[in-house]
């Protein structure tokens, strides 16, 4: 990874998934995945997305080889976040031992439209990762890999190679590539004034006047009375 890009990732990872829905909202950008939720990891995960789309199908309908779960550890690394289409299917594509594979390339993260299982081996990893599905249904004679590097759907949510992904425990956000520059200067907005509504509270104002104060919530101006 070059020094840019490692700057602009730690740059990032200073704001979580909900300051970036938000700076979305502010672009009118759709960026947040539905459905699916961390099942292992701490903190917040940064990187670009590497795309993988599975096909699936009943128990045999391929051959084992089809998998191609090495190709999909092969994909990941520091600054990179493994991002599986498998349409939803309730079928397992990332297990213990491929997760302890992408530990051991220092994956940032993996998000699977689709299952993980072997949960407590994961976390045993440290491997930050994201599924809609938690099962022991293996993806052997099920998946066939059928595509990497191109445009997959994640959570509802188009996702290409490059694209910006943030995920944490309240969720999964991805902003195309051409859009962070944006995006990421309307989150640093954002989360300096959460800051500031925080501050206040702190100090012991009110809700309603931490925000006001802070302009991100304004108290709502009283009808002027009306006499009879």
């Amino acid at each position: 990874m070059n020094p840019e890009d490692k700057a602009l990732l730690e740059r990032c990872a200073r704001m979580g998934s909900s300051t970036w829905s938000d700076a979305l909202d502010a672009c009118g950008i759709a960026g947040v995945v539905q459905g699916i939720a961390r099942r292992s990891g701490e903190g917040v995960a940064v990187g670009f997305a590497a795309t993988a789309r599975h096909e699936w199908g009943p128990l045999g309908d391929f051959d084992r080889a089809d998998f191609a779960v090495g190709r999909l550890v092969a994909a990941t690394g520091p600054g990179r976040v493994l991002m599986v289409d498998v349409g939803g299917a309730a079928i397992s594509t990332f297990g213990g031992i491929a997760s302890l594979a992408a530990a051991g390339r220092q994956a940032t993260a993996v998000v699977i439209d689709g299952g993980c299982r072997d949960t407590d081996e994961i976390r045993a990893t440290g491997l930050t990762l994201a599924a809609r599905w938690v099962t022991p249904t293996t993806g052997k004679t099920r998946l066939k890999l059928q595509a990497m590097g191109e445009p997959v759907t994640i959570g509802g949510i188009s996702v290409k190679e490059g694209d910006l992904v943030v995920v944490d425990d309240t969720g999964v956000v991805v902003v195309p590539r051409q859009e962070v520059p944006r995006v990421l200067v309307e989150a640093e907005r954002i989360l300096g004034v959460d800051h500031a509504v925080e501050k206040g509270v702190r100090a012991g104002k009110s809700f309603a006047e931490a925000a006001a104060d802070a302009n991100y919530i304004p108290l709502k101006k009283s009808a002027p009375r009306q006499d009879a």
